[in-house]
Order: C-alpha cells, then structure tokens, then sequence
C-alpha cells in the first residue's frame, strides 16, 4: 500500500486553515515529498509521520509556495537525527535555488545531493517507485511527476516444485533474481511467476495550463492530483494570464486520462471553500474530490 497526505493545499499565499504546496508519499516505512511550501515541517508534525523515514524531495518549479519551507524542513531533519545523504530531484536551477535557500541553513550534519534533469524530464527510482518527471506549461519552467509502484507476477509453487528448485530459492526467484543451483542449473523468475500483474499509480501536477503530457502520464492510474487554482469558470482570463487551470479543466483531463480519481488541490486564496465550485468539476469527472490539509489517501492493489 501507498500512503499519501496532502500537507498543504494551497497556491500562492497561505491562509489560516491552508498551507502551501507538498505531498506527503510514505510507503512500507519510508517516505518522499514533493514540493515544500514553508508550512512543510508544521503539517510533518501535526500528522505524526516523523522525519526519519524521509527520503528524498521532488520539487516541481521554483516559486515560493513549493519551495519557501525548504529551509525550515532541513533543519528539522537535522534535529530530528538525520546524518545519511539527503537527495533532491528537481529541474534545472535547482543548484543555484537551494544552495541559495540555504544560506541561512548552511550547516547540516547530513549531506544534500542535488539531481537537476534537462527539459526533457528524467526517470529514475527511490523508495521502490519508478517516477517520471515531465514538462508541464507554467511562466516558468514546471514539471508534473508519474509514480508507479510495479507489482511482479504471482508466484507459482506448483511449477517450482516441478522443476526441482530447491526452498531456499523460492524467496530470490520471487524478488526477481536468477538462480544457479549447484547441479549448474538455471532459472529466471519469469520460469516460475506469472505475467506482471498492475501495479499502483498515481500522477501530481499543479501549476501549469492543460498539456498533453498529463493526459498520456496520468493513461489509467489510480489516481491523478491536480490543481484546482480556479474553481469559477469566470476566472478563465486569470488562469490563462497566470498560467494555472480552472477545476473543469482539470476534470477534463482526468476523463481523457481514464484514471480512477481525481484529488485538486492548490487553490487560489479567493477560493474559501472549494467544495463551492466542485459541481464543476464533477459534472465531467464524477469521482473528484477537493483535498484537505492533512487529508489522507491510502492506494492499494486490485484484488
């Protein structure tokens, strides 16, 4: 299972009751976020999840609002222990970006490796998930991220016991290694598992206009995390100028994306209650809902 929180829902500016933009990922005890707006290490807190177990940070652009509480949080993973490397994944800027937001951070008992991709974006791992960094069209340069959590084929006893493979091999064939028995046999997990079965995934892009890429990303997830900035079709001509979405146009690709739910979140400050402006969304996507600070999702296989 994958755990998700949204720490803080909010875009631009925070109100009392709405933090600025992270998501919290923890899965089987270790954890990622992506963006860090300066609320981060107060929402961290207030859901329990801790410090220790996170390991790494995504950060979508370089406004305020998804990277202000960098330096805060880096001092309180510093109290919290931390002494192991530190990564940070993010596009290009985000040497001279964090070596700036830590001027008045400058020293840590952890060191911080800084992974800056192109325009083309970049796949790599951490925490188990395979993520995808993608372009996305903002007023400065923004990418959205892909997770999946890919889940091997059954294991089928039956045909190890054919084959005469030993026990103690069952466990190494089933992590999908190969092995060689002491009579110079050899077998691949594909010799006793079944076809991959899905996986689980789940796509997050805020800040940007509706692109093609979050369509062709977020292709059958589970879940698709979009922002909500306006939820009144009234407010086209500020999300055009502002380079943000309205709730139905976010509904519209989570529809083209055939994914199974879709969360908004950052939203403007003139939003006080985005569930106001749901209907709009829903009337094309049914099964949106608007996120909460600290709200909670839990993603789990199919049966």
């Amino acid at each position: 299972m994958i755990d998700l929180c949204t720490l803080g829902t909010g875009g631009a500016l925070p109100l009392p009751d709405r933090g600025l933009a992270s998501l919290y990922i923890r899965m089987n005890g270790h954890g990622l976020l992506v963006d860090c707006g300066e609320n981060t290490q107060t929402a961290i807190r207030k859901i329990g999840w801790g410090f220790h177990g996170i390991d790494g940070l995504l950060i979508t652009h370089y406004h305020a609002d998804h990277c202000g509480g960098l330096p805060g949080f880096l001092l309180s993973m510093a109290k919290a222990g931390r002494t192991e490397p530190f990564p940070i994944w993010g596009p290009a800027g985000l040497k001279r970006v964090v070596n700036g937001l830590r001027v008045v951070a400058p020293q840590l008992p952890y060191p911080v490796e800084l992974h800056e991709f192109g325009s083309e974006g970049v796949t790599f791992r951490a925490i188990g998930l395979k993520i995808q960094a993608f372009k996305l069209e903002h007023s400065v340069t923004c990418f959205g991220y892909r997770f999946e959590l890919e889940r091997p084929g059954a294991f089928l006893p039956e045909r190890a016991r054919a084959l005469n493979i030993p026990l103690a091999c069952w466990k190494v064939l089933q992590r999908g290694e190969a092995v060689t028995l002491e009579d110079g046999r050899n077998f691949s997990p594909a010799d006793v598992l079944t076809e991959s079965r899905r996986g689980i995934s789940f796509l997050y892009a805020t800040d940007t206009r509706p692109v093609k890429s979050i369509v062709a990303m977020g292709q059958g997830t589970d879940l698709m995390i979009l922002e909500g900035m306006y939820g009144d079709d009234e407010k086209m001509p500020q999300a055009l100028k502002n380079r943000h979405m309205l709730f139905r146009e976010s509904a519209a690709l989570a529809r083209q994306a055939e994914t199974k739910a879709l969360v908004l979140t950052h939203f403007s400050n003139c939003i006080d209650d985005p569930e106001v402006y749901l209907d709009n969304a829903r009337a094309i996507f049914p099964n949106t809902r608007a996120a909460q600070d600290l709200m909670t999702i839990t993603l789990g296989y199919e049966a």
